[in-house]
């Protein structure tokens, strides 16, 4: 994947006239602190825009790889760092975990059974799967004790019992995988933060270098839409939501 540079830190807050913010947030507390992992690419990029412009929010961090600190899936121990650099601070009230592959130039997703190779099964299990389960594993850790909301980006060809078309072996079951990271860790989290709140969410067919290739005209929405309807949603939750796998529009999905 390709990331443009993004430096950590306090984003300054600027009026964007092509966006609209309207999400509230009004459930996070005035003055909340938001991270945003895989702030680079088109959908965290635009989580980043809107929490910037939204009155409540007073810092907005973003993480990627070449971020400083950086976040790097390849790099098992990047994560780690970030993760204790960051621990020193306030704690986050939301973090936004928005990296995800679906093709690069080398592949593209599998049609059918004799696409497989083990590669690419490799490569898309490390950044849909395998990067996000060590966040999980070093940055809940840093969610405040009274609102804190963790948001990972799933998809909902992951659910295996909306699966009706086949094909896409790869980045399904890799979604799959990542759902049940989520629900699993929901479930220890609440033991020692009975207050957070994990979900698993579908941002819907959006305008990015992933979806690229697939959408039809006049289907996928702007990515400062699909962030504004997620941040809708995650602000409505509360702990008995948590461990959950949503879509954009707060409808919850199979599993």
């Amino acid at each position: 994947m390709v990331f443009a540079a993004h430096r950590i830190g306090s984003v300054p807050k600027h009026n964007n006239p092509h966006m609209d913010h309207d999400a509230n947030l009004n459930s996070f507390p005035q003055g909340f602190r938001a991270l945003v992992i895989g702030a680079s690419g088109g959908i965290g990029a635009a989580f980043v825009d809107c929490l910037e412009n939204n009155p409540r929010c007073a810092q907005v961090l973003g993480l990627h790889r070449h971020s400083l600190p950086a976040v790097d899936f390849d790099t098992e121990a990047s994560m780690a760092e970030a993760a204790a650099q960051l621990a020193s601070g306030a704690r986050f009230h939301l973090i936004v975990h928005a990296a995800g592959v679906l093709h690069t130039p080398q592949y593209m997703p599998e049609k059918k059974l004799s696409d497989l190779n083990y590669a690419q099964l490799m490569d898309t299990f490390r950044t849909n799967t395998f990067g996000p389960a060590l966040v999980l594993r070093h940055f809940t850790p840093l969610l405040d004790s009274q609102r804190g909301v963790m948001a990972v980006l799933s998809a909902k060809v992951g659910s295996i019992g909306d699966n009706r078309l086949g094909g896409w072996y790869s980045y399904r079951a890799s979604k799959a995988a990542l759902n049940m990271l989520v629900k699993t860790a929901s479930i220890e989290v609440k033991r020692s933060n009975p207050a957070a709140v994990l979900v698993a969410m579908h941002p819907g067919t959006v305008h990015s270098r992933l979806s690229q290739p697939f959408r039809g005209s006049g289907i996928a929405r702007s990515a400062a839409d699909a962030a504004t309807d997620m941040l809708r949603v995650l602000d409505r939750l509360t702990p008995a939501d948590t461990g959950q796998f949503l879509a954009y529009n707060g409808a919850q999905l199979p599993w």
